[in-house]
């Protein structure tokens, strides 16, 4: 409505000025005298300037008549389409023009403008593999969904564009969230192109998706023979794939076969953690200590991990507490400065009971790196020490607004997992959870009350007079969560969020009671 009456306003006022202006030259004075042989002609301002218009247009349509003329003489030599070319290069050139303008609109973002010159370029050029493509595009930023499918389905039909087709369809469904549908359409989409590495990128996140890893380890080898993938990024990737296999092969309880890929796993990718953990547990079941020890020494040099102490500790796990500190020595030898082997071996000497030698191992951890599992180490080691309870409150205190400790967290979307996966169960990331701290605010902590337990051991019938202490110790820590709302309300979150493997290392007789359950 308003361009409508803009546009009326124009042309009101172009009728004005030249109405204006005709009037100027009737009154002004002079003109043009032109003299041809004895003829003179003298044409005042007005006629003047309708002269020269006259002349201008009477130029342009000799210069037409002259390419006609040049068109008719070509067609008389033989040129059977000499004249048809003469009357489409006219369309031929405002249809080009219309789709210069389309892709102008589709890169400014005004999908219906890009609609309408979609539509103009099509009666001019005829040319549907360039019309098509801008009218599936324009119709997806105007929101037109089912335009946009039909436009694509016609790509289909051309050789040239039946890929642009389907990728653009997959892209559809991937949207509108159906992804059985997005799967074999990007599986039609790699056999047009199986160089094209968008399309391997979706095709190796959706099988990961639906668990096809054998197709998904297909698609990842493709990516390294076309030169779309490094070889040791694909090695990694592999061994996650075949570690998501062994997976899903464990709960179908296919022990031998998942053994199997559990260590073809670990031989990819050593340090890959999850893989040293499950081809660790195989070597157990096989009976073959030595190369689990092997493999969770190999994983350990590259970085320490809690994960790896529990299974190293599964190894033999009904060693004594001073036979699995000098066992343990295999670890705490390498980096022995790195927070993890600091933790390691407190939590080693606090289940030997060795208190002092359990504070020298944690050494200024708490003050320079206060994480909620060291202030519970330190919480532990008071306790154990015989410090009033007034002070292992306070550390415990302490650790219930303490930074987290590392975590898997998807580096895509900050998400923060409970235990590895190939897929982050948030954004469907392929291979993006690291061991790293999870953002401030991203999920409710462990309190007080429920991570002692972890560290003086499960209290069992009858209790003894230190279980009751503990007791004790443990209401007052809960005491302490309840003086903040906040903590006290997110205690039943914070319970099924975190798990307790991320603050301590069992105990002798915590593990012994596991493995008898």
């Amino acid at each position: 409505m308003v361009w409508s009456l803009l546009r009326i306003f124009l042309f009101v006022a172009l009728v004005g000025a030249a109405a204006w202006g005709a009037g100027m030259l009737l009154e002004a004075e002079g003109g043009v005298r032109v003299s041809v042989a004895d003829t003179e002609f003298t044409l005042g301002a007005l006629e003047s300037v309708i002269a020269l218009v006259v002349l201008v247009i009477l130029t342009w349509v000799a210069f037409k008549v002259i390419g006609l003329l040049v068109a008719f003489l070509k067609f008389l030599n033989g040129d059977e389409t000499a004249i048809t070319r003469y009357f489409a290069r006219n369309r031929e050139r405002k249809g080009y023009d219309a789709l210069a303008e389309g892709m102008m609109a589709v890169a400014s973002g005004d999908g219906r403008l890009a609609l309408a010159k979609a539509s103009k370029a099509e009666r001019y050029l005829k040319r549907p593999d360039l019309t098509t493509l801008l009218t599936a595009q324009a119709a997806e930023m105007a929101g037109d969904k089912a335009k946009a499918e039909l436009a694509y389905k016609k790509l289909l039909r051309d050789d040239r564009t039946r890929f642009v087709g389907v990728r653009g369809i997959m892209r559809q469904k991937l949207l509108d969230g159906d992804t059985d549908t997005a799967l074999k359409l990007a599986e039609r989409a790699f056999a047009l192109k199986p160089k094209h590495e968008e399309t391997q990128d979706i095709l190796l996140g959706l099988q990961a998706g639906q668990h096809d890893w054998s197709g998904a380890r297909k698609t990842l080898s493709a990516k390294l023979k076309h030169g779309s993938l490094p070889r040791d990024v694909h090695r990694r990737r592999d061994a996650v794939l075949a570690l998501g296999e062994a997976r899903d092969i464990v709960e179908e309880s296919v022990s031998i076969e998942a053994r199997e890929k559990a260590i073809a796993a670990n031989k990819m990718s050593p340090d890959l953690v999850p893989a040293a953990v499950m081809a660790s547990d195989s070597y157990v079941a096989e009976g073959k200590p030595k190369y689990a020890t092997r493999v969770i020494r190999k994983a350990w040099e590259v970085a320490p991990h809690p994960d790896l102490a529990a299974a190293f500790a599964r190894i033999v796990p009904d060693e004594s507490a001073g036979k699995r500190i000098l066992r343990f020595g295999v670890l705490t030898n390498m980096h022995r400065d790195h927070p993890e082997t600091r933790l390691l071996q407190s939590e080693l000497q606090i289940a030997a009971e060795d208190f002092p030698a359990a504070r020298k191992a944690l050494g200024d951890l708490a003050e320079t790196d206060p994480t909620a599992r060291t202030l519970t180490i330190m919480a532990a080691i008071e306790r154990g020490s015989g410090a009033d309870d007034a002070v292992v409150k306070g550390w415990l205190a302490r650790a219930l607004t303490a930074p987290r400790d590392p975590q898997w967290v998807c580096e895509k979307c900050q998400t923060v997992h409970g235990e590895w996966s190939p897929i982050c169960s948030n954004c469907d990331g392929f291979d993006t959870l690291a061991w790293t701290r999870p953002p401030e605010g991203s999920s409710s902590m462990l309190t007080g009350a429920e991570m002692l337990p972890l560290i003086v051991g499960q209290i069992e019938p009858p209790a003894t007079e230190e279980e009751v202490d503990d007791a004790e110790t443990i209401d007052a820590v809960a005491e302490v969560a309840e003086a903040d709302p906040e903590d006290a309300a997110d205690k039943e979150t914070a319970n099924a969020d975190a798990p307790p493997a991320d603050f301590v290392v069992e105990t002798d007789e915590t593990e012994q009671k596991k493995d008898a359950t």
